[in-house]
């Protein structure tokens, strides 16, 4: 099973004619390599000691925002068919949210609550797999 999200039949072809399901999509969606690796990462810069904590997290929310963008594309790669570009913009988004529901350093912020971020949370990981994101110049579907 590839990274790309496969939401045609002419795109089913070599996978065997299966379009991915809900659960597929959310699977594919998150970035799940990714905010393991910043989970990671917090971790050991929480246990570090006399470093500015909070500048060096939000310096590694940017590079980490890049990093999952550039990896999404590169995963969803395919000879001959567009770059994913809106399945990487969501799972981008997707990478963030993410990081404000485990809460640094977001939580440096004076409006952060936890409980905005599970929320935001939960319905983003709801929403995302009902986008088909076709990426062909037609629009983007909600199935």
């Amino acid at each position: 099973m590839g990274r790309r999200i496969i939401t045609s039949q002419l795109e089913a072809k070599g996978e065997e004619g299966k379009l991915d399901s809900y659960f597929e999509k959310l699977i594919k969606y998150v970035p799940t390599e990714i905010v393991g690796g910043w989970i990671a990462t917090t971790g050991l810069i929480k246990g570090a000691i006399n470093i500015p904590i909070n500048t060096i997290l939000w310096i590694l929310l940017v590079i980490f925002t890049g990093l999952t963008a550039l990896y999404i594309l590169k995963q969803t790669s395919e000879p001959k068919k567009p770059l994913a570009l809106k399945q990487t913009g969501i799972s981008t988004i997707a990478f963030i949210v993410w990081v404000f529901a485990l809460g640094e350093p977001f939580d440096s912020l004076s409006f952060y609550n936890p409980v905005y971020g599970s929320i935001l949370l939960i319905l983003y990981n709801l929403t995302i797999p009902l986008i088909n994101p076709v990426e062909n110049g037609k629009k983007n579907s909600i199935s």
